[in-house]
């Protein structure tokens, strides 16, 4: 008997991957938490881990070690973008890999620029709707930039390379280069 296949509530078929996601939602409003987990829920996630602040987010990524990380830009002792700093250094975390969604209230051009110079996989303005954050994670997990580290950064490759200073534009270069191979 021919069995459909599951849909998100957005009405496309749940991949498998997004099934078999661990995803750490780190936000200290719990409202916040809730409306997102519901939004990962209602695309098919099934393992959702939340954390009420940057301290408790990175106690759990190191314990748990995500597939996905959203964090909250704005929170009390480590806010988001320290956050994703401590995640994305390599010897001291031990997935600094892992995708990072980084979700704000504010979309100041700044914010978006600093989340990307810090390695954040994609920025989000909240409120978020069901379909942007699918998006976004179908984005990070089935089409993955490759990881690079660069003087003073490490994360996935620039979509557009912007050196963070001028010796990075030779590196950022030899990197893209290499990637096209």
């Amino acid at each position: 008997m021919f069995k459909p296949p599951a849909l998100s509530m957005t009405n496309r078929p749940v991949s498998p991957r997004i099934k078999a996601l661990k995803v750490l939602v780190v936000d200290d409003e719990h409202y916040m938490r809730k409306v997102t987990r519901t939004i990962l829920t209602a695309i098919g996630v099934k393992t959702i881990m939340e954390a009420p602040d940057g301290i408790a987010g990175l106690e759990m990524a190191r314990m748990h070690l995500p597939d996905l990380i959203i964090i909250d830009w704005e929170m009390p002792l480590i806010d988001g973008a320290q956050l994703v700093r401590m995640i994305r250094a390599p010897g001291e975390f031990p997935a600094p890999e892992t995708p990072i969604i980084m979700l704000s209230a504010h979309s100041d051009h700044w914010r978006v620029v600093e989340s990307a110079r810090i390695g954040a996989n994609e920025f989000v303005r909240k409120p978020v709707s069901i379909t942007t954050l699918e998006s976004r994670i179908i984005a990070v997990i089935e089409r993955p930039r490759p990881t690079v580290q660069l003087k003073g950064y490490y994360g996935p490759m620039p979509r557009r390379l912007v050196p963070i200073d001028t010796d990075d534009r030779a590196a950022s270069i030899s990197a893209l280069a290499k990637s096209r191979l």
